[in-house]
């Protein structure tokens, strides 16, 4: 890639001294190998909001659709105070041109959810989500969202930085092109991707498109950026890829020779028995594609989504 994605993440995760005890939470992967296509957009609550470090510790409290955040030992109530200089930052994210962030997990400002919210017994219920996240969450609802700790689950790491990839794509398309024109191509080079997250949405979608009449093109553009990206969120499974890789394999079928037939078919049932990886039957179809010159599938984003030194379909 040549132009970098801009993301916002939790400022201590990239090393920056801002928690309550003066430390960080370094994560190496976020900043050593997804930094190499990420440009970040640090943010601290606590520190952005006047909170000084090191600082007490705070917690959630009381009803967890609608949180305290008070101070553990002294019980002061910062809640206000987070609530208006969280309202103030969303909106001037909003020119920072992100296609995601990265939140502290479990942070009573900065978790995504299972943030624990202690009742006045002082039981906690891990139901809240961080104040700033849900802020930032419910004026970005379509934008992909992570916590670190979530991260460190190979499905999950894909499905978010997937996602992260394909909103850049569709950011650039909608400030481009923008055409229904171009809204066609964009569908068409994304089948495949859709199809291995949601067979739902690829089918909504599919009809969406297909009548580009049936609602003004702003409003078209904005129901199908909902259910596209409502459609990725959904994890793709071990067998909705097997589904994408044996619908591929149909392209093949009269310029395979039976040998190169077997061994690609041999190979997806290895992926499908969890013996191979994802990116040992891609990078076959890849090679197949480049070999025969096969149109459709050279478009097709599914199989590359994503920069292959991430590693992200290496595991079984």
């Amino acid at each position: 890639m040549r132009e970098k994605i801009r993301l916002g993440i939790s400022s201590c995760l990239l090393g920056n001294r801002v928690r309550y005890d003066g430390q960080h939470k370094l994560d190496h992967f976020l900043v050593d190998v997804l930094g190499q296509y990420v440009e970040w957009v640090p943010v601290c609550p606590e520190v952005e909001c006047g909170l000084p470090v090191p600082r007490e510790a705070m917690r959630l409290v009381g009803d967890p659709e609608h949180p305290r955040l008070v101070t553990i030992k002294t019980r002061i109530d910062h809640t206000d105070r987070m609530l208006k200089w969280a309202s103030r930052r969303a909106r001037e994210l909003d020119r920072e041109d992100l296609c995601g962030f990265v939140f502290k997990s479990r942070s009573p400002s900065s978790g995504m959810k299972s943030v624990k919210v202690y009742n006045d017994d002082g039981m906690p219920s891990q139901t809240g989500v961080g104040l700033f996240a849900k802020a930032f969450m419910d004026r970005f609802p379509l934008l992909p969202v992570e916590d670190e700790g979530r991260l460190n689950d190979a499905l999950l790491r894909e499905n978010f930085i997937e996602r992260i990839f394909a909103f850049h794509r569709w950011k650039t398309f909608r400030n481009g092109d923008g055409s229904l024109k171009g809204l066609i191509r964009f569908h068409t080079e994304h089948k495949l991707l859709l199809m291995a997250h949601s067979p739902k949405h690829y089918q909504l979608l599919g009809k969406l498109v297909a009548d580009t009449k049936s609602l003004p093109k702003n409003a078209l553009l904005d129901e199908y950026s909902w259910l596209f990206f409502e459609g990725l969120a959904m994890l793709a499974t071990n067998r909705k890829h097997t589904n994408v890789l044996q619908h591929m394999m149909g392209y093949f079928r009269k310029r395979l020779s039976s040998d190169e037939k077997a061994e690609l078919g041999d190979i997806i049932k290895a992926y499908h028995a969890g013996i191979v990886p994802l990116i040992v039957p891609v990078t076959l179809i890849n090679h197949y594609v480049r070999k025969y010159d096969e149109p459709y599938l050279k478009q097709q984003v599914y199989l590359n989504p994503h920069p292959y030194e991430l590693k992200l379909r290496n595991h079984a």
